[in-house]
């Protein structure tokens, strides 16, 4: 049993006393407050840089001499970076997408429909388990092989029978 502040004694969850307390207790830990201040510290400095670059990118050359700057970049970099990185992100983009189509298995392959963890019944060797089945049970789950569907849906014609049918 776990005693509380309160004088309370409080039951752990169990199969008999599956219902836990709610709201739950809060954990008694102390935590360091450092992701927050790290996390100000990137904000901070993400808009600063921010707004050095929009400076950078607008004020006339007298404005950015006169507050003590002697050397900074071409400003065809303002440019020029935007359109780097818009341009990187969409190439990643269609990269992935192209990767993905390419991993991609055609129509008439079989791993479209199947795969290597696919579970077909054995008609060689019987389930065990089946000899002791009651009659209501549901039976154990498997693939079906999409040529045995096509049977049964369609029937066992191939496809040049299909062809001079039709003529």
């Amino acid at each position: 049993m776990v005693s509380r502040e309160d004088g309370e004694d409080e039951e752990p969850t169990s199969p008999t006393s599956p219902l836990a307390r709610f709201p739950p207790l809060p954990p008694v830990e102390s935590r360091s407050r450092a992701p927050e201040f790290y996390g100000f510290v990137a904000w901070a400095v993400t808009y600063l840089a921010f707004v050095l670059y929009f400076l950078w990118a607008i004020l006339p050359d007298e404005w950015i001499i006169r507050l003590g700057v002697t050397w900074y970049p071409n400003r065809e970099w303002a440019l020029l970076v935007p359109a780097w990185t818009v341009v990187t992100v969409l190439l990643t983009y269609f990269m992935y997408f192209s990767m993905a189509i390419r991993g991609t298995p055609d129509f008439s392959e079989l791993n479209t429909f199947t795969d290597s963890r696919a579970q077909y019944p054995d008609a060689s060797n019987p389930n065990p388990y089946l000899t002791y089945a009651r009659a209501d049970s549901i039976p154990e789950a498997y693939d079906i092989p999409i040529g045995l569907v096509n049977r049964v849906l369609y029937g066992p014609t191939t496809r040049t029978e299909q062809i001079t049918e039709r003529m």
